[in-house]
């Protein structure tokens, strides 16, 4: 029940960060999603695409993981790693979006510029 928990505080945080992305980015049509090791943007999604991306993943990884955690019995000893194994991949998501936002953030006031 508490892997449960976890998870939704976590969705829902990335779904927060998400629409407020969304109000922050709302005069471009599209956003950057991938970067070459110049910098250069190879290429970019729609606005809602790019920012739907990531609560997808986060829902279906720790969704995934959630139903796993309560079906199957974790091996012996290992029972004590299933919520820091969760908290550990959902602060993951949660920075790798945040890592996004900072980059379409550098793009856009680079392109500006």
């Amino acid at each position: 029940m508490g892997t449960l928990i976890v998870s939704v505080i976590f969705i829902l945080t990335i779904c927060a960060l998400a629409c407020r992305a969304n109000v922050r980015f709302h005069s471009e049509a599209r956003l950057p999603m991938q970067w070459g090791l110049t910098g250069q943007v190879n290429w970019s999604a729609p606005r809602g695409v790019a920012l739907a991306f990531m609560p997808i993943l986060a829902a279906a990884l720790l969704g995934f993981f959630t139903y796993m955690s309560i079906n199957i019995a974790p091996r012996a000893g290992q029972e004590g790693l299933v919520l820091p194994v969760l908290i550990i991949m959902g602060a993951t998501l949660v920075v790798a979006q945040l890592l996004h936002f900072w980059l379409i953030e550098r793009t856009l006031r680079r392109n500006a510029d």
